[in-house]
């Protein structure tokens, strides 16, 4: 079973068919899922998708796009809400330069925050990089200074120093539908030196929608074309990239735990 390790569940793209969308995922061999929250204050809603499925978990953060709206949250109080069983991972918080949609030293706070609440919680932060590499690497090294907290670079799309300075720091990344991508070589050729033990597969749904649904609505069923091409990069079958990012799955959220007969 493959697991979709980051997806937008409570966003209104699902609102009509939520059922659906997880039944097609399950048919389609992906036997856990995680709902990440881009909004503190709508936690609830993320939270209730996943009291509501046993093989859903969710996360606890604020995206860098909103960061200026909930710069009021200590990383206490996120800790404190992390608390929650179903909850994971902190996150999704970081850094996006490409659209700046807040204030650049918002960003910063922000994701300086969540380091703490990771560090203060030892659950995983979800970390959101786009155009930001340098600022990047200096904010989470500087946090991994002040103390460890494990971490991972979802939807990975960013450049190669950015990659092997986190694995060096310890942490994950993980691949979305961008590296089935006919211009995302850039990104393979990062991947392939990305040891098999630190690699997760994501659909980032509703984004991103992996080839041949590029342009599409994405949704986690459709995380095993990532699988696919990951398993290609890697040089092996997908059946072993299935295990090999499921085991790094519940090795990094070690939170969650598998639903019986569904992991592996």
């Amino acid at each position: 079973m493959l697991v979709d390790s980051h997806c937008h569940l409570d966003f209104p793209d699902f609102k009509e068919e939520l059922g659906d969308v997880i039944r097609r995922a399950e048919l389609a061999g992906v036997g856990h899922m995680v709902t990440i929250s881009t909004r503190i204050r709508q936690f609830d809603q993320v939270k209730a998708i996943a009291e509501a499925h046993d093989n859903i978990f969710c996360s606890v953060g604020t995206h860098p796009h909103n960061a200026d709206e909930e710069l009021d949250f200590s990383a206490e109080d996120i800790a404190k809400l992390a608390e929650h069983p179903k909850c994971v991972a902190i996150g999704e918080a970081g850094l996006d330069y490409f659209y700046d949609n807040a204030p650049r030293e918002a960003q910063a706070q922000g994701l300086r925050t969540h380091i703490n609440a990771a560090r203060m919680t030892g659950l995983p932060l979800v970390i959101h990089s786009r155009d930001a590499d340098e600022d990047m690497i200096s904010i989470l090294s500087e946090g991994m200074e002040e103390g460890a907290y494990p971490a991972l670079l979802h939807c990975f799309s960013s450049g190669r120093e950015l990659a092997m300075r986190a694995v060096d720091m310890g942490m994950y990344v993980s691949l979305s539908g961008i590296l089935t991508f006919r211009r995302s070589q850039d990104i393979r050729d990062i991947v392939a030196d990305v040891p098999l033990d630190r690699l997760l597969v994501e659909t980032d749904a509703p984004y991103l929608a992996p080839m041949p649904y590029r342009g599409k609505r994405n949704e986690p069923a459709y995380v095993a074309h990532t699988a696919a091409v990951l398993a290609e990069v890697k040089g092996v079958s997908l059946e072993e990239i299935t295990r090999i990012t499921t085991d790094n799955f519940f090795r990094f959220f070690s939170k969650a735990k598998p639903v019986s007969g569904q992991a592996g």
